[in-house]
């Protein structure tokens, strides 16, 4: 404080023991100053009124005096006495004397050795090792503040492996020597305290009971004489390693120390074990995780956990033993397998429509009408030359002029082949249904009186009785889909009505669909509600390919998968 407080003069520090009224002096600075007046007035009004007193002086500066308590009763005071020096600020002098006087209790609670004061110490030890994630610098920190408390020139933290013990932590030594002469000795001392079940002093009380301390003896013999305490760690009952405390010689370890140890022990084994459980490598959780359930699940207990594995059990061999037809699914859309274009014979207008996508007709049911008045013009103009070619034809015939007669009778000829032409033409201005069927496609509806040019597709027309099934085969599945082979169609416009289908071609195209690779298959329908289908129905198809163990159809897609993937990263 004497670096920190500017234009500090001088410092002292009294304290009273336990049970004691009398306040003397613990500490002074300047050493062996004699304390002025002015301090040891503001000392005795601090201890008087149990509150921060400061005093003013007459030359300049102040005397500052807190008092100091603990469990809440008042244990002594601490004080400064600051000067006249220009940087010297009273503020910043009393927030260091309250940090100091706190300081000071926490050091007093350290050395009382009460039953309240060792569970505080303890639970202190406990919020140190939680506040570390990794075991090692949890149980270095863990010994480290063990030996500030029980005054112990070391501590070490030991953890069962196997049947021995081994030296994890040493106190204020993040690194030690595993196969040191030290180290091992320790470790003796640990398996001696472990195997014995109890907390082992060295030198050995006189009121205490037999125990074997060879272990003991050697380590001590190697420390100098120091003074030994091994407690045991424990968890759940079970004993997961062992405390090792060392004082120098001639400092014996109280039943309060030992107490206080014995606390530690219980409440820090279960920690200290679960933190080097959580920082093993993965392998090893996995290991124990394994043994702990196949213990869990042959030995008593665990009724629910015995009862899953039991129907885990019986689903894989029911998987493995038992068969199941293997279907390939798809999707699948209804087809006509005729689908016949109805196109515009000539140029013209439409006149009439009669007919739009989704219509039944019947074979010769008039659709469409285009208009024909251009036609039936050309045809009037024909049949009048025709008629006039005829009387000239008659007249030339009755002069006998043969050679005009000739050429007469071809123009006649011609005129009746155009005629029998436009009346052709004329008749195809009808647009009749070839079959019947429904139409799948064309609405002229909302195109009355708009000119169509010859050959546009006016509509589609697909039987009522006669369709194919069109299925999008996943490329994964259709190496299994043969030719021949049957399955079900359900719809979704007939759930709850299977058809029959059956494969007739595979077809060498494929369509990407959602991230997918498809194939078309076509399928006839063997047997159904032919009279319900329409084309452009939608569904899902299963085709039987074989019978194979149901572990197999369950894990087939995952198979391939893992395959591919193996493929793709192999060298």
């Amino acid at each position: 404080m004497a670096r920190q407080v500017t234009g500090l003069e001088q410092g002292l520090v009294v304290l009273a023991g336990i049970g004691r009224s009398r306040f003397e002096p613990a500490a002074v600075w300047p050493e062996n100053a004699k304390p002025k007046r002015e301090l040891m007035a503001a000392i005795d009004g601090a201890i008087h009124a149990e509150r921060m007193v400061i005093e003013t002086l007459s030359e300049g500066g102040a005397a500052i005096a807190v008092p100091i308590r603990m469990e809440g009763h008042l244990r002594g005071a601490a004080a400064i006495q600051i000067g006249t020096h220009p940087d010297a600020r009273t503020d910043l002098a009393i927030d260091q004397l309250q940090w100091g006087s706190g300081w000071l209790e926490a050091f007093l609670r350290r050395k009382q050795g009460g039953s309240g004061d060792s569970l505080a110490s303890v639970i202190e030890l406990l919020a140190t090792s939680l506040h570390h994630d990794r075991f090692t610098e949890a149980a270095t920190a863990v010994a480290s503040e063990l030996a500030g408390v029980l005054n112990c020139e070391l501590v070490a933290i030991g953890l069962t492996r196997g049947r021995h013990a081994r030296v994890r932590a040493l106190s204020n030594s993040a690194s030690f020597g595993k196969r040191s002469n030290l180290v091992r000795a320790i470790e003796a001392a640990m398996d001696e305290a472990i195997d014995q079940q109890a907390v082992l002093s060295y030198p050995p009380p006189e009121d205490g009971s037999e125990r074997v301390l060879r272990a003991h003896a050697a380590l001590s013999e190697t420390e100098g004489g120091a003074t030994l305490c091994t407690v045991p760690l424990t968890e759940d009952k079970k004993l997961v390693g062992a405390l090792v405390l060392e004082r120098p010689a001639g400092e014996p370890f109280g039943r309060d120390t030992i107490q206080m140890a014995e606390y530690a022990g219980v409440l820090l084994g279960p920690v200290l074990a679960i933190k080097r459980r959580e920082d093993r490598w993965l392998p090893a959780k996995t290991w124990d995780a394994s043994v702990n359930t196949f213990k869990a699940l042959f030995g008593p207990n665990h009724a629910a956990l015995k009862l899953a594995a039991i129907a885990l059990v019986a689903l894989l061999a029911f998987a493995w033993f038992a068969k199941g037809m293997y279907r390939v699914t798809a999707d699948a859309t209804v087809e006509g397998r005729i689908q016949r274009a109805i196109s515009a014979p000539i140029e013209g207008y439409l006149a009439e429509a009669d007919a739009r996508a989704g219509d039944i007709v019947k074979a010769g049911e008039v659709m469409a009408k285009l208009d024909d008045r251009d036609l039936r013009l050309e045809r009037l103009k024909w049949e009048s030359q025709k008629s006039k070619q005829t009387r000239e034809y008659s007249q030339a015939m009755a002069k006998r002029e043969r050679a005009k007669a000739l050429i007469l009778q071809s123009q006649i000829e011609q005129a009746d082949a155009q005629i029998e032409l436009l009346d052709q033409e004329i008749g195809r201005m009808v647009i009749k249904a070839p079959f019947d069927g429904v139409v799948v496609s064309g609405d002229l509806t909302q195109a009355l009186g708009a000119p169509i040019e010859r050959g546009d597709v006016l509509f589609q027309v697909a039987p009522l009785d006669d369709y194919r099934v069109m299925l999008r085969v996943d490329e994964r599945d259709v190496k299994d889909v043969k030719a021949g082979e049957s399955g079900a169609l359900i719809l979704a416009s007939l759930p709850d009505t299977p058809i029959e289908v059956q494969v007739d071609r595979i077809t060498p195209i494929s369509n990407a669909e959602a991230g997918a690779n498809k194939f078309l298959v076509e399928a006839s329908v063997t047997d159904g509600p032919i009279d319900a289908l329409r084309p452009g129905m939608e569904g899902v198809a299963k085709i039987e390919v074989e019978e194979h163990r149901l572990v197999w159809i369950w894990t087939r897609r995952i198979v391939l998968w893992v395959r591919m993937t193996l493929w793709s990263w192999w060298p």
